[in-house]
Order: C-alpha cells, then structure tokens, then sequence
C-alpha cells in the first residue's frame, strides 16, 4: 500500500523538535514560525507538557465517556478561567473541523433553524457542514453542496444585516473566524462583530466564533474575537489546545442547554487529550504567554511595516500576514531552502507567521535579518 497523494510536500524529514526550533534527519536546524499550521502553541517537546503526558501514560491513556474522567472537569474550569468566560459549557472533540461541525449542529438544535451565513474567504474546515461554510469550492464535493449557507462579503455590514433582512426567522447562525487564517490574515473589524451580536440576539440566532487557527491565545487575548468587547455564543477551538496532541473543543454559552445524545464522540476528551491540554495552560499561565504573543507579535509587525516592499502587515500578535508583490512570490521558499526558517502561506504571495506563543525576541530577530536579505 502506498500514501493517498493529497498533500505537496517539501522533501524535509524532521526528527527532533526543542522550542521554536526542529531539526531534520541531517542534524541541520530550522527556525520553526509555522508550528505546523499554527498546533505548537507551547513550543515542541515542552518538559512540562511532555512530563505531563509520560504520567497519564503510566496510569490510564484512554476510557470512553460512559464514565467520570475528573480530568475533563479539571479541562473545563481551568479553560473557563484562564479565557475568562468561567461560566461557558465544555464539548470536548478532537479537531477544528469537528469543532465547527458541532458548533453548527448545537446551534440549529438551539433554535430549530438550518441557514447559515458565512464570509468571503472562509476557512472553517473539510468535513461535512465544515466544508459547506468554507470559500472554496475546489474542496466541495457534490454530495457538501447546500442551499443552506448564505455567503456575504467579509466585514461587510451592510450585507449582513440585508442577510438578515433577506432571510430573517430562517438563519440559525452567523460563522465568523476573528482573523482569517487560509484567507490570508484578515482580521475581522470590531464593528462587523459587534454588529453580529446585535443582528443574532434580534433574530434569536447563534453567534458562533471561529478560533480554531485565531484563538487559544495567539493574538494576545485568548480568543480573538474578545477585541470586540462582545461574547459569542459558541467557541471553536482545536491546533493550539493539544501542542500537536488531536484535540478539538467548543466552548458553549450557558443559555443552550444540553440533553444526552443531543452530541457525542469516542476519543473526545479521553485521558491523555485532557493531559495535553491541561499541560498547554498551565504553561500558557505560568509563563505569560499571551503577553509574549502580544509583545513579541507587536514587535515583529513594526519592524515588518518598515520593509516599504512589502504591500501590507495585517493580524494581532503572533498571527501575522506579509502580503508581498508578485515580484517576492520566491520569498517562502527561499526563507526555508536557503535560510532554514519554516512558515506558511497564503495565496497568491502572504507570508503567514503563526509560531510558538513562547517565541523570543532573538528568535524574531533571526526571522527579520533572513527576510531583509531576501526582499533587498
């Protein structure tokens, strides 16, 4: 049996991670700004997580939830504290796309509703309804295609609100990512979220915030969408949870209430998932590392908006885009082929940054001198 080809890949094997920094099989390293699409939120092979993790293992890895694990109580009040919605209801999952596919099932069981809208340049996932409200129609199969998802152009009020309007008691949902990860770093404006509030607790539908790539303390606060000053009704949330462990969640506004079967999953939240996840936070807490994505992230978006090739900076903290002119499209490759650092893109030519919360200045400073090199 062979791999099913899907995915380019560089010809790259790593072996051995430490912090922002990997290495491949040939002992060269690299400075890693990618964390593999934005999962390695506490750096690779962090002692505090890998020890964590080690323990679990040596007591129990896995048990279905037809029993207690006190470790998904622990997960959820540990959450509810450190993003400050203390009262919100856990679901644990184990990845973004089952994260927004339930987030999207809750709310049409809330309100009984089926339509939802969506923004240009949406990515919210593969699966089912995942794939439906995501702008991309090379990955929607015949069988994803639904009259259900309205698509209004991003932060666009004018055409939410005549959405709203158009379809008013049908909208079960409103599905928005506080900055748009695949879509190139655009940040969502504080007025267009606001006005989601608004529109949803007129129309009695639900808000739900994507920060499955966003979220997790990436921009310095822990969800993205908390710039606004508004509360979501529902959270998804996934990479970042784990540091490389699968987890996916949704964090659940205490007005929807929940019924057994209402959602269910087998490895959602077993024994090592939540001792990943527990291991993330109390590292998140014990080292500021949303305060280090924010000063960090802010330093590094100042020093990018002086290269005057470069067409814009956008994104919050260490969620940053560098949208380039043509003429760079090389820039990606040449950042990881010539000068060992590894980051994501977005197309055509966005560098996208979404590295470890835990990344130093010196670290960014190495990312800044390569870049220089090869946009002069």
């Amino acid at each position: 049996m062979k791999l099913f080809d899907v995915y380019p890949i560089n010809n790259i094997n790593i072996v051995k991670g430490l912090g922002s920094l990997v290495y491949d099989d040939k002992g060269q390293e690299y400075l890693d700004l990618y964390g593999g699409h934005a999962v390695i939120s506490i750096g690779h092979t962090h002692p505090h997580y890998v020890k964590r993790l080690e323990d679990q293992l040596h007591k129990i890895g896995f048990y279905s939830n037809s029993i207690e694990i006190p470790l998904q109580t622990e997960l959820a009040e540990k959450l509810g504290h450190v993003s400050g919605k203390e009262d919100y209801q856990l679901f644990l999952c184990n990845s973004g796309a089952e994260a927004i596919e339930n987030a999207l099932k809750l709310a049409s069981f809330y309100n009984g509703k089926k339509k939802t809208i969506a923004f240009t340049g949406a990515f919210h996932g593969r699966t089912s309804l995942a794939v439906s409200v995501t702008d991309n129609p090379k990955i929607v199969a015949p069988i994803n295609e639904t009259d259900n998802v309205i698509r209004v152009p991003w932060n666009d009020e004018a055409a939410l609100t005549q959405a709203f309007a158009d379809y008013s008691n049908e909208i079960s949902s409103v599905i928005i990512e506080g900055i748009q990860g695949v879509g190139g770093i655009k940040v969502a404006s504080e007025s267009i979220l606001k006005k989601i509030r608004s529109l949803c607790d007129k129309y009695n539908a639900v808000f739900i915030a994507d920060g499955v790539q966003c979220g997790y303390g990436r921009t310095g606060k822990f969800y993205s969408h908390d710039f606004a000053g508004v509360n979501a009704d529902i959270y998804t949330m996934a990479k970042g949870i784990g540091n490389g462990f699968p987890i996916g969640a949704i964090s659940i506004s205490p007005k929807i209430q929940p019924a057994y079967g209402m959602l269910g999953t087998t490895f959602g939240g077993n024994h090592l998932a939540c001792a990943a996840g527990l291991a993330v936070l109390e590292v998140m807490e014990q080292e500021n590392l949303m305060q280090n994505a924010a000063e960090v992230g802010g330093y590094l978006i100042d020093e990018l908006k002086k290269f005057k090739q470069v067409n814009e900076v956008r994104g919050r903290g260490l969620m940053i885009g560098i949208d380039l002119p043509a003429e760079y499209a090389h820039a990606k490759k040449d950042l990881l082929f010539k000068h060992h650092i590894f980051t994501g893109e977005a197309k055509p030519n966005v560098i996208r940054l979404l590295p470890a919360l835990n990344l130093t200045k010196a670290h960014a400073d190495r990312f800044l001198e390569a870049f220089n090199k090869i946009i002069s």
